[in-house]
């Protein structure tokens, strides 16, 4: 497969750090081999090169390339298989994961000084009251840990002032949570990762990983030799099949970006400037750029197909939110493929002792992923309580291969869809 630009996103055209990195061109020794330059590769390098290991990162496009620089900019706090470590880890340990992704982020913008548009407030909506009974769950929890401070119930009237629409009957404000220019935040800690000293090649694809005390990592124009490898190929990986075939499947998601909205209109639609998801199974997810352009985005398909206009494909779920955003123009609107794994716990381990993994985060990546990031790194350490609490959690694999696959998981996303809708 060539190495490719950027798509044509919204983020591709306002990213701030155009820094190319070349491609490998022979032979190179290190201490630890990443491949991938998407948030788990880059987050991973940044966290070893500050803890003064010798690391070197291969990305087969440009960093942050795939989802990573794509997504909708969401900052969502957790963890997919929290729930189901409590067999392995103690309460506090389990809980510390919660929100950690948030604080690596934040305080990796403060340090490095990344300019990403970050901008605290998130909303999570409820079409319907199963779904409002389960965000207060959440707000007791949040009790639980003294965090209900940061966490407000919001009723339809309320939510109506918020958001500017009526679609929704409540929903659950959190201000530990936020949104951010991904794109801008991952080309940040790769800057800031090869400001420390880490190696990193754009335009590289990995074809064979060679095992043995020494990992050869295999490229098109040479070799890594490393102690250690971390596969961060996440919906993209193609490495290792025999472990990791099945485990993780792409589905599309796609977003779309009308023009720069007047005053009046965000001020009607979004005054506080929140990021939105609802809390369906099949998702629409949006909220205001830092021009003020409304981003939309959602509707997975499990197909492999990309729509064949994607614009017409979103702009009618936008409309049945905000039906005066009529006629606004669409200036961007892409895709790109997402990491689903069926039970939504992301897959971390080890494919031998030396080379490690991390991928499947479902379409909630930003922070997870740099959760994940860190417990890689610990276990790289010696620290392997939390990667082996993973590792121990079982995962379906998708049989007969990776069509039949998505059409077994399609099925079962029509039976989610049909659960929204009841």
């Amino acid at each position: 497969m060539p190495a490719e630009e950027h798509t044509g996103s919204y983020y591709a055209a306002t990213r701030t750090d155009r820094t190319a990195y070349p491609p490998l061109d022979g032979e190179e020794e290190t201490e630890v081999c990443i491949v991938g330059g998407g948030f788990t590769g880059v987050a991973c390098a940044l966290t070893l090169i500050e803890r003064g290991h010798r690391v070197t990162l291969l990305e087969q496009h440009r960093i942050s390339w795939g989802a990573s620089g794509r997504n909708g900019g969401q900052l969502i706090h957790g963890l997919g298989g929290t729930k189901q470590l409590g067999r392995f880890l103690s309460e506090d340990k389990i809980r510390a994961l919660h929100y950690r992704g948030n604080d690596i982020i934040k305080g990796r913008i403060e340090k490095y000084q990344i300019q990403c548009d970050l901008k605290a407030g998130y909303i999570e909506v409820a079409f319907k009251q199963s779904q409002m009974d389960g965000l207060v769950e959440d707000y007791e929890e949040h009790r639980e840990w003294n965090l209900d401070e940061h966490l407000r119930l919001v009723d339809r009237d309320e939510l109506k002032s918020l958001l500017g629409t009526d679609v929704y009957i409540g929903g659950m404000i959190n201000d530990l949570d936020g949104h951010l220019h991904p794109l801008n935040l991952c080309a940040g800690e790769a800057r800031a990762a090869a400001g420390l000293g880490a190696s990193i090649h754009e335009q590289t694809e990995v074809i064979d990983i060679v095992h043995g005390d020494k990992v050869r990592v295999v490229t098109r124009q040479g070799a890594v030799i490393a102690d250690k490898v971390l596969l961060a190929g996440n919906a993209y990986q193609h490495l290792e099949l025999k472990k990791l075939s099945g485990l993780v499947f792409p589905a599309g998601s796609f977003i779309i970006a009308t023009e720069p909205l007047p005053d009046d209109v965000t001020d009607r639609i979004n005054p506080t400037d929140l990021a939105v998801c609802d809390l369906n199974n099949v998702l629409d997810y949006y909220r205001l750029s830092a021009d003020k352009r409304l981003l939309f985005g959602g509707r997975c398909n499990y197909s492999g197909k990309v729509p064949t206009s994607i614009e017409d494909s979103m702009v009618p779920r936008m409309l049945k939110v905000y039906p005066e955003l009529e006629g606004k123009r669409i200036d961007y609107a892409w895709g790109g493929n997402i990491g689903i794994v069926v039970n939504r716990v992301p897959c971390m381990g080890r494919v031998t002792d030396n080379i490690f993994y991390s991928m499947g985060y479902s379409g909630h990546g930003v922070a997870p992923t740099h959760i994940a990031a860190e417990i890689v790194a610990d276990a790289m350490d010696g620290a392997t309580d939390v990667l082996q609490a993973y590792e121990n959690i079982s995962h379906f694999r998708i049989p007969f291969g990776q069509w039949f696959g998505n059409q077994i998981v399609a099925l079962g996303m029509l039976y989610y869809r049909l659960l929204d809708e009841l």
